[in-house]
């Protein structure tokens, strides 16, 4: 019988997955936080050979990494005002989103454009209220937000 492997997807507990895969996992981790700076080095604190890593980096990932890092930019318009680039700012810390990156331009007629990029993976509400809140906030003229 001519079996072939199905490619796809599939959630399995991690408790019934060969120890392997968990390591490679924690091998990643090492090199994307830079506590490792070689792959001989991070399969070595994890206990594994770097074959095994590279054979496996590209095939399992955390069930909880499957929905993180969704990136959005928020495109402000704001009055130039004193505080209301801080008061703004404070609005998307207040609700978990981790601000990557801000770009104010240079203000004209009495308005600055404003980029603001965030992960939205903390956030504990939604993009659209987030909208709503920053819409709300006095100084701001207009607020969109586009997928990253």
């Amino acid at each position: 019988m001519n079996e072939q492997k199905q490619a796809g997807y599939y959630i399995v507990r991690g408790d019934v997955l060969p120890e392997v895969f968990i390591r490679v996992t924690e091998a990643r981790e090492l090199l994307d936080t830079g506590e490792a700076q070689t792959v001989e080095e991070a399969a070595a604190r994890v206990g594994i050979s770097p074959s095994a890593y590279y054979k496996y980096r590209d095939a399992v990932t955390p069930f909880q990494d499957l929905g993180r890092g969704r990136i959005v930019t928020f495109q402000l318009m704001l009055r130039h005002h004193l505080g209301v680039l801080s008061a703004v700012l404070s609005v998307f810390s207040g609700t978990g989103a981790n601000i990557l990156t801000i770009n104010q331009g240079i203000p004209t007629d009495g308005t600055a454009p404003v980029t603001v990029t965030v992960d939205t993976a903390d956030m504990q509400i939604g993009t659209e209220e987030l909208l709503e809140r920053l819409s709300g906030q006095e100084g701001v003229i207009r607020a969109a937000a586009a997928a990253g």
